[in-house]
């Protein structure tokens, strides 16, 4: 659900756009209300689990999130889209985490990570199978169907959710790091918001706001480093691995997010493809994502991940200097060189 939808939005806002009547900077919040919640609450997402149990916040979310599809799908303005979208963040940040926590449960040893596999492969061939799908609805039905199809997925996976065990034992004396959730929700907001203020010429507003986002982000840390029940444990950071690791995620998905949510507009706006082209022309990097995922495990067992974590953003960045050089005018480069600085980082 949470893949399917992502990978099907992305192909069909223009088309919400010319529909709507709405403004680039409007179409990145449709985009960016989802992800910001979800980037937000997913810890808090967790610990809900730990605390009420995985099966029952798996539920919930299932429910939450179709019922946010649909408010979607009826949606009479570009605002209400945004709203009901960003309420989609929320439902998928307790469905990830719980359905992840789900898996972990009912396997054990060697099992549990083939099980941890199967369940992120499903992801990948959702988004594989997503932007061609998504682009589809938009061209024979229109946009809204893409939500509306999320009602009967919806719809059989609580039928199943509801044949689950329970999962691990709930934790009831873990509290919610709720200051915490909120400082987060806060932070990022501001910085998104200032991003796309500055992206649109206004000036003082973006750099207010993104001046605004840094003691957020500060008090944000300071909350984490007192909480007796972080949302974001800060001593994992003293992990060298761990936290270079994050950092290289980071900056990778930063560069192809980005990517991912433009190209489609190139695609349409730019070069005439239909949804469905447009779709279908993201098909070999979802299969190659997808299907290289096993093969990429396999080498990182005989070489060790350093290499794989080398090779994958370098081979980005050979992406992003073919899209740079595949652009008929040298302002082209403007919108990909940035991606492929952060990369190459």
């Amino acid at each position: 659900l949470s893949y399917v939808d992502e990978s099907m939005v992305n192909v069909a806002l223009p088309a919400m756009q010319r529909d709507l009547e709405a403004g680039f900077a409007t179409m990145q919040w449709v985009f960016n209300g989802y992800m910001l919640a979800l980037a937000s609450l997913t810890l808090l997402g967790g610990s809900a689990s730990d605390r009420f149990g995985c099966r029952r916040i798996f539920l919930v979310g299932l429910a939450a999130f179709a019922a946010a599809s649909l408010a979607c799908a009826l949606a009479p303005s570009a605002a209400w889209l945004v709203a009901a979208r960003s309420a989609q963040g929320p439902a998928a940040a307790l469905l990830m985490p719980a359905s992840l926590a789900l898996v972990s449960s009912a396997y054990t040893g060697t099992a549990r990570g083939a099980a941890i596999g199967t369940w992120a492969a499903s992801g990948a061939i959702a988004i594989a199978l997503g932007r061609p799908l998504g682009g589809w609805l938009v061209d024979a039905v229109g946009w809204r169907a893409i939500f509306f199809v999320n009602l009967p997925l919806a719809a059989g996976a609580l039928w199943l959710g509801f044949k689950l065990a329970a999962g691990r034992d709930a934790e009831r004396t873990r509290a919610f790091d709720l200051p915490g959730a909120l400082l987060a929700v806060l932070s990022l907001g501001l910085l998104s918001y200032g991003l796309i203020a500055l992206g649109q010429g206004d000036g003082v507003a973006g750099a207010l706001a993104v001046g605004l986002s840094l003691p957020a982000m500060a008090l944000f840390v300071r909350q984490e480093a007192r909480s007796p029940t972080p949302m974001l444990p800060l001593p994992l950071f003293r992990n060298v691995a761990f936290a270079g690791v994050n950092l290289v995620t980071a900056l990778y998905y930063a560069a192809l997010s980005g990517a991912l949510f433009l190209l489609p507009y190139v695609l349409i706006e730019v070069h005439g493809y239909s949804a469905l082209a447009a779709g279908a022309a993201f098909l070999p990097l979802s299969i190659l994502m997808g299907g290289g995922s096993r093969w990429a495990g396999g080498l990182m067992a005989r070489t060790g991940a350093r290499l794989p974590l080398v090779l994958g953003p370098a081979l980005t960045a050979a992406g992003y200097v073919l899209l740079g050089l595949s652009g008929e005018e040298p302002s082209y480069w403007r919108g990909f060189l940035p991606g492929l600085l952060v990369v190459a980082l």
